[in-house]
């Protein structure tokens, strides 16, 4: 069974880690590992390959960035020519950026079937660009892997055939619990001069969130608020650099912390981690703020508070079972709230059903079960 498998930005590499070390456990699989290159900064693309263990790519496409629509556009016809080439049984995508919507639909239109781990979920909010890439890219695939219960309940008021939904939990908690001993053994606290359980992490790169000044004005407001009480670490995505160079920070105080490190309170800004450094930071932190998906699945898994700027989230067994709330972007909405996770007891939860680390053993399996069935059709 040869296996395209595509991937394009960070998130996407946490998610086929996994997958592709369970398909070489397989000897009548044959995975081949596509890699867009949407996230093509080595800071946010190179080392999260390393940390994590995933071979280099089979076929590197170097899309780079653009609009949505010139990117989507270009893994397209770049990768329709690989897939007539290489002749997949079978083409699976992961989440939901741009590379994940160009290769099902091409895929679908080249009559190839296709698998994607992670759909079903949603936030009923069409102006997030990764909404209409669930919703398309599910509504092409054969095969639909669902990592919570909500992601089922989707699909079916959706009218999609629940023979093709198979809820089999979070391949992001396999790579999180695979790599534990790695992460614990990060010395990323030690390197920054921070203690554990007394420092938060802030993470932003939402176009919502950080394309508009007076927004990005407002949340780095509220964090430099929170950031009097302890110190908030700050890992800054390229996009949202960029944003603040234009800007000039925006009149908010941030400090860089170089090859220094931490020295007291503040919001302190660091280059892009690796996956280790990162998972490492975010376990030992007190709180996190951000506006990632993939972050609220790994602090619910970690225990960890999180407050998400956001006013929805596609994911809310992470409130429902987790340790994350929505907060939206209003700053005094932040500053109470994290001023209530700082001086409050810390909460506990258990995990999400079947978040335990063997997700891709499942996806596999029914993979191999699959297959032929889908292929015949």
């Amino acid at each position: 069974m040869r296996i395209m498998n595509v991937v394009g930005a960070r998130p996407n590499f946490i998610k086929i880690a996994p997958l592709i070390k369970e398909m070489k456990r397989h000897s009548v699989v044959e995975p081949i590992l596509v890699h867009t290159g949407q996230h093509y900064d080595v800071k946010m693309a190179g080392r999260f390959f390393e940390d994590l263990g995933i071979p280099a790519p089979d076929v590197s496409l170097d899309v780079g960035s653009g609009s949505h629509a010139l990117q989507t556009a270009e893994v397209m016809k770049r990768i329709e020519p690989v897939m007539e080439q290489k002749r997949p049984d079978l083409v699976l995508v992961v989440g939901d950026v741009n590379s994940t919507l160009a290769a099902a639909v091409t895929a679908a239109k080249l009559q190839i079937p296709v698998a994607h781990v992670e759909a079903g979920l949603r936030s009923f909010d069409r102006s997030m660009p990764e909404e209409v890439n669930r919703l398309v890219t599910d509504a092409v695939s054969d095969l639909l892997f669902v990592s919570e219960e909500s992601g089922v309940r989707n699909l079916l008021a959706e009218g999609v055939d629940r023979k093709k939904v198979f809820f089999v939990g979070n391949v992001m908690i396999d790579s999180l619990e695979s790599s534990r001993r790695a992460w614990a053994k990060a010395n990323i606290c030690e390197r920054l001069g921070v203690s554990k359980g007394h420092y938060g992490v802030l993470t932003l790169h939402r176009p919502s969130n950080v394309d508009q000044p007076e927004v990005l004005r407002g949340l780095l407001g509220a964090v430099a608020e929170i950031a009097r009480e302890q110190s908030i670490v700050f890992p800054v995505h390229p996009r949202t650099r960029k944003r603040l160079e234009e800007t000039d920070a925006l009149g908010v105080p941030l400090r860089f912390v170089g090859s220094g490190t931490i020295d007291g309170p503040g919001i302190w800004c660091l280059d892009p981690l690796g996956y280790l450094d990162f998972m490492a930071l975010v376990a030992g932190a007190r709180l996190i703020l951000t506006d990632s998906g993939g972050i609220q699945e790994e602090t619910t898994a970690l225990g960890i508070p999180c407050l998400t700027l956001r006013e929805n989230t596609e994911r809310p067994v992470t409130i429902s079972h987790g340790t994350n709330r929505l907060v939206g972007t209003l700053p005094e909405k932040i500053i109470e709230e994290a001023m209530r996770v700082l001086k409050g007891p810390r909460v506990t939860s258990l995990p999400p059903p079947l978040w335990d680390g063997h997700a891709a053993e499942r996806i596999v399996a029914i993979l191999l079960k699959q297959c032929r069935r889908v292929v015949a059709r």
